[in-house]
């Protein structure tokens, strides 16, 4: 299925609602505002397997877009709209980009990278022009609302968001094949968490990143009607929960974090008795904010982990998770192997990097290196996240952390987000980060950043407050022997965070 099958039953059926303006897109207008596209990068001279970029916001012309380049067997990367200069013309130039699309209300930050990406042949602007751009009403307002002769799938190349060094694009194998055959993300979703035309999925994240993208653009093939929350709210979450009837949604822990922290008769004052599915993903979740969670939303919480890349995939219901806390589940798609330094197996219980056997394949762009760095070191083509974990036996994968956050401390490994879920929940912390800093004696010792609920607690009765709040949950040695304060934390839209900004400005003048 696609828009344009929708579209030809089900015309009027709103197909995306923008959830800040209420704006309703049909599924007869995002199949002829995308075919219009189509017929313009054809017009371009864009083929299957060309590229293009676009840096929007949550815009309601969005998943159009996307659709555009989908159709037409294109390569299309959403870039996060909260890139600067030179990160973006990074990824513009890398991508290879023939086509880069923005829209006014970013047009500052969109032509400062003309310079620098010559490659770029149209340059597009929504709701308004800037220099060098054309306006992207005016071009395809004369296209036609039918289909391209020539459609076949393209297929997204996303980047990472550079929470640990350059942004990564992820290319993956697009089929360009018939646009309803169906690719493995769509049976996983179909098989898991049953959607139908009459489902209503709520997207509260940045479109750009890969879940929000790939699922909306997944339900949206099946007929359902997606909801875009322009910016995330845990109060105005629930009320569009209710007002609209949704009864799938997908977050990240730090959503929960902040719904739960809401006074209890404001999460009381909202019907969300139509959600049947509640799918979280992205970053570990902490075991008290999950059983918090399903006390109050019952066991209709689903995890999976897996990343951009497409190598593996797992995935725990309610029930498995209540008996496996912590797990982030069971693998679907390629072979867990939890290996050492070296690459060899290790057994069950203990913790090493993360790898994926017969998983899907997937290259970093222009950057053979950075492949190669994925690739497990005995050559048995196994690849890796980066993570470490470990597998129980009954072959759950817990995560511990990322492999590039390991503090090493008087010789002894230290995970810190064993710290962080433990300061989560405290209720005077709105948001913490852990890592270590430069140790004369011991190499690094802990440290975690805290944004706390009020500024006006930030001092050192809070600071050891919180470490002995730790101490009462974790063996000393793995918690914070200082803590600073901050009135917020760098974080990606999608909930990931930038540690390695923080982590740096401790780091400098030890050089």
């Amino acid at each position: 299925m696609h828009p344009g099958a929708i579209a030809a039953v089900t015309p009027g059926k709103p197909a995306v609602i923008m959830a800040g303006s209420g704006r309703i897109i049909t599924f007869r207008e995002l199949d002829e505002e995308s075919n219009r596209l189509a017929h313009l990068f054809r017009a371009a001279g864009l083929r299957p397997g060309d590229h293009i970029a676009f840096m929007l916001a949550n815009h309601p012309q969005f998943l159009a877009i996307a659709w555009a380049a989908h159709r037409s067997g294109l390569y299309y990367t959403p870039i996060s709209s909260r890139l600067q200069t030179d990160e973006l013309a990074y990824i513009v130039g890398n991508c290879g980009a023939r086509v880069f699309i923005s829209s006014a209300d970013l047009a500052a930050v969109a032509t400062s990278i003309t310079a620098g990406t010559p490659g770029v042949e149209l340059r597009l602007m929504l709701d308004g022009v800037a220099p060098g751009f054309a306006s992207y009403e005016e071009a395809v307002a004369g296209q036609p609302v039918t289909p391209i002769a020539d459609e076949c799938q393209g297929a997204d190349m996303l980047y990472s968001s550079g929470t640990t060094g350059r942004p990564k694009g992820v290319k993956l194998a697009a089929s360009h094949g018939p646009l309803d055959e169906p690719g493995l993300l769509f049976k996983l979703i179909q098989g898991l968490f049953a959607p139908t035309p009459g489902s209503v999925y709520l997207s509260p994240a940045p479109l750009y990143h890969a879940a929000p993208l790939r699922y909306s653009m997944t339900f949206q093939r099946l007929g359902a009607t997606v909801v875009v929350m322009e910016r995330f709210d845990p109060e105005r979450y629930l009320e569009l929960v209710e007002r609209y009837g949704v009864t799938h949604t997908q977050l990240v822990p730090t959503m929960f974090i902040k719904m739960l922290k809401l006074p209890e008769e404001t999460r009381a004052k909202y019907d969300i008795s139509s959600l049947r599915y509640a799918i979280h993903a992205a970053a570990p979740c902490p075991v008290p904010v999950k059983e918090q969670m399903i006390g109050w939303w019952g066991p209709i919480i689903h995890e999976y982990y897996a990343g951009t890349e497409g190598n593996g995939f797992l995935y725990v219901g309610p029930e498995d998770w209540l008996r496996h806390k912590g797990t982030v589940g069971r693998s679907l798609l390629g072979t867990v192997h939890i290996c050492d330094e070296n690459g060899d197996d290790l057994p069950p219980g203990e913790h090493g990097t993360i790898y994926f056997e017969n998983g899907g394949r997937f290259e970093y762009h222009g950057d053979p290196g950075k492949t190669r760095s994925s690739q497990d070191p005995l050559g048995r083509g196994w690849t890796t996240l980066g993570d470490i974990g470990y597998l129980d036996e009954d072959g759950f994968l817990y995560l511990t952390d990322r492999r590039s956050y390991m503090i090493i401390s008087g010789g002894v490994n230290i995970y810190p987000q064993e710290a962080e879920n433990v300061l989560s929940v405290h209720p005077k912390v709105a948001d913490v980060a852990v890592f270590g800093v430069p140790d004369e004696e011991m190499g690094e010792q802990v440290k975690a950043v805290v944004a706390p609920a009020s500024m006006d607690e930030a001092g050192p009765a809070l600071e050891a407050e919180l470490i002995a709040y730790c101490r009462e949950h974790l063996a000393h040695y793995k918690c914070p022997k200082s803590v600073d304060f901050r009135a917020q934390l760098p974080r990606h839209p999608t909930g990931k965070l930038y540690k390695r900004l923080l982590r740096d400005e401790y780091w400098p003048a030890s050089k």
